[in-house]
């Protein structure tokens, strides 16, 4: 894991590529190719960096509160300018970008705070898109793979909301956005990469050995017998023009 419980920059990228349908669709409705001015909150290691440069019609700002973001990454940030700064005192000038973009960052953040730093930086007519998931609302069978407690506890001791997928909209909207919500609906076979996610957090010694239990289960199943869907929220938030 990274620092404070944050997954690792391994992990992440593999995250990132897991992602990268709903990403493509959720940028497209954005209109990223007529956006002049993008913010890329919670860059991490740059995994997604790359695409706003090549799909964004101007320049990219990449941002993350880590500053091993940066280390030895300079490449993957060509074409971007890098900033180390807290997403929830954006060190930016109002109105400065009209695109916004993050992905499995929200959770990690103060979201009100973070809301009102990226409206306030966010030009009429600019938007937010973002992709946030809702441990939640996981669905998982059979019930001996079952990790969802697992998640929501981990989770919560290292300073994330779990929830913050179905939080999002109202608070969206209550900052003045106009927001357009989906939810990834299609199943995918289950990635054991999860129980690799899930053993980073902090949890107990109890929570570990079901965290193990549930892995040795899953291992032994057809992908055909096995469920687990993660609600991922597809968010896009309009400033009106």
């Amino acid at each position: 894991m990274g620092q404070g419980g944050v997954p690792s920059w391994a992990l992440l990228e593999q995250q990132a590529a897991w992602l990268a349908p709903a990403r493509t669709r959720l940028l497209r409705r954005a209109g990223i190719a007529r956006r002049r001015s993008i913010l890329d909150l919670g860059c991490g290691r740059g995994a997604v960096t790359a695409e706003l440069v090549r799909r964004g019609g101007g320049r990219v700002v990449a941002l993350d509160c880590n500053p091993e973001a940066f280390d030895g990454s300079a490449p993957r940030f060509a074409g971007a300018t890098a900033i180390c700064a807290s997403a929830e005192q954006l060190p930016l000038a109002d109105g400065a970008f009209d695109l916004v973009f993050c992905q499995f960052a929200l959770l990690w953040l103060d979201v009100p705070a973070a809301v009102g730093e990226i409206r306030r930086v966010l030009a009429p007519g600019g938007a937010l898109a973002a992709l946030e998931p809702d441990y939640g609302g996981m669905i998982e069978y059979p019930p001996e793979i079952a990790t969802r407690d697992l998640w929501l506890a981990g989770l919560g001791r290292a300073g994330a909301d779990p929830c913050v997928g179905r939080k999002l909209p109202g608070i969206l909207a209550a900052a003045g956005f106009a927001v357009h919500v989906d939810l990834l609906g299609r199943l995918l076979p289950p990635s054991r990469v999860r129980f690799d996610l899930l053993g980073g957090l902090p949890l107990s010694d109890e929570e570990n050995a079901r965290r193990r239990q549930a892995e040795q289960a899953d291992a032994g199943l057809d992908d055909s017998l096995r469920v687990v869907h993660l609600p991922m929220f597809s968010i896009l938030a309009e400033i009106p023009a």
